[in-house]
């Protein structure tokens, strides 16, 4: 295993500022030997123009993870709202979301090639496809993805992964968009109420109080509407699909535990494996049934079916992988930032009424949203700043009360100096 997470490395430590520091360590020195009148550097005066140096790569690494962290938020908020605006757009000409859920998941099969050619352009010992395959395969344990494994382990997460996916879909057809897309951050909650009780998490006060304004939120955003009914279900299928997507999180990590770059593609496309297998059926069984009609194959808009399957794909890679070029925090908060985006294009091409409690249940889910991105030892580093600043106040108030007690005496002399010149 340690020769595997040797090869996955430079994927997720490409900017790392170990290997920056690293670096500067066995830089080469100037040749040329200091001037006639330049005493050699102590030892100290050396050490320290390490510690600058390594200062300042170590600032060069931060400044280009935060680059990549705004590139990766930019392509989150654009996906996942482009994806949500089209699948709305498709609605109009094709009415059958979990058709569309269906044919939008059979692209995670994608996952491991796309991973697979990241691969050979980035790590120094190349493997093949096989040698590859069985190595992520050990995710799933000692004897790989047998079809044991593959029922009990793959299954259920592709029910829920379906689940969520058909439940948001189906929202988009009764509610707008930007309703639905601030009612699926809602899911960031769920998953501390479920960590918090499955998997025994640490308690923390302020992620209980996200998840009371986010509650609170769902509840405001009804009443927005007047508790009409067609409001009411939307809603409903939205909190519902944001259930499911904490419960997909929070069974992973109680039944798989974490999973490596190339782990991770395994399983995505295996769901997406899942998906041809044992869902086909159904979109089917809609078909003939009338439930999810159309007339026929020409009538389909295949581009829309197409951009949202590929806006979702990505989405989907930029959100699992892109921790590898940036920080986790960065990529959640593009999630939130295509409510606004949704919000925009609602007012532009929608009936939608931004009225004070609309607005107000927005504000309340974003800040629930935000509180819990917090991390958890944020009330430490807070403590921390605070007592950093009070003593350097206390330094500053001591040196100006120093200068005072001097008074024109230190004044002279200071002077004496330049006035000599």
């Amino acid at each position: 295993m340690k020769k595997h997470s040797a090869r996955v490395a430079p994927l997720s430590a490409c900017n790392s500022p170990v290997l920056t520091l690293t670096k500067v360590e066995g830089e080469e020195r100037p040749r040329d030997p200091p001037g006639p009148a330049e005493a050699p550097a102590p030892a100290g005066a050396e050490a320290g123009g390490r510690a600058g140096r390594r200062c300042w790569r170590c600032s060069r690494a931060r400044l280009r993870k935060t680059f990549w962290g705004v590139a990766v938020v930019l392509c989150v908020c654009s996906s996942w709202a482009g994806a949500t605006q089209l699948a709305k757009l498709t609605f109009g000409k094709f009415d059958a979301p979990f058709t569309l859920t269906w044919f939008a998941t059979n692209w995670n099969f994608l996952f491991f090639p796309l991973y697979y050619a990241g691969h050979v352009c980035k790590s120094a010992e190349k493997q093949s496809v096989k040698q590859r395959y069985r190595e992520c395969c050990r995710f799933f344990g000692d004897n790989g993805l047998t079809l044991k494994v593959f029922v009990t382990k793959a299954a259920p997460f592709g029910v829920l992964w379906t689940l969520t996916n058909y439940l948001y879909l189906h929202a988009i057809k009764t509610i707008n968009t930007t309703d639905a897309s601030v009612l699926f951050c809602c899911n960031k909650a769920f998953v501390f109420l479920l960590s918090w009780i499955v998997l025994r998490d640490r308690f923390m006060g302020v992620r209980i109080v996200a998840a009371i304004l986010a509650i609170a939120g769902i509840v405001m955003m009804t009443y927005a509407d007047g508790f009409r009914s067609h409001s009411v279900i939307g809603i409903a299928l939205v909190v519902g699909s944001a259930s499911m997507s904490a419960l997909y999180k929070v069974l992973f990590k109680l039944l798989l535990g974490s999973a490596k770059f190339g782990e991770a593609a395994l399983f995505l496309s295996v769901l997406g494996v899942f998906n041809v297998l044992f869902i086909t059926c159904i979109p089917v069984i809609l078909y003939f049934t009338k439930v999810e009609y159309w007339s026929s194959f020409d009538a389909i808009p295949w581009g829309n079916l197409c951009g949202f399957s590929v806006l979702l794909l990505t989405f989907n890679i930029v959100l699992n992988f892109g921790i590898a070029v940036t920080y986790p925090t960065l990529m959640s908060l593009g999630i939130v930032l295509s409510v606004p985006v949704n919000a925009v294009v609602d007012h532009y091409t929608s009936k939608i009424v931004f009225n004070e409690v609309r607005v107000i249940a927005i504000i309340i889910i974003g800040l629930g949203f935000l509180l819990l991105l917090l991390p958890e030892e944020w009330d430490v580093w807070l403590i921390k700043l605070l007592t950093r600043l009070k003593v350097r106040k206390k330094e500053e108030a001591a040196e100006g009360g120093a200068d005072l007690g001097l008074g024109p005496q230190s004044k002279s002399r200071r002077a004496r100096p330049s006035f000599a010149r």
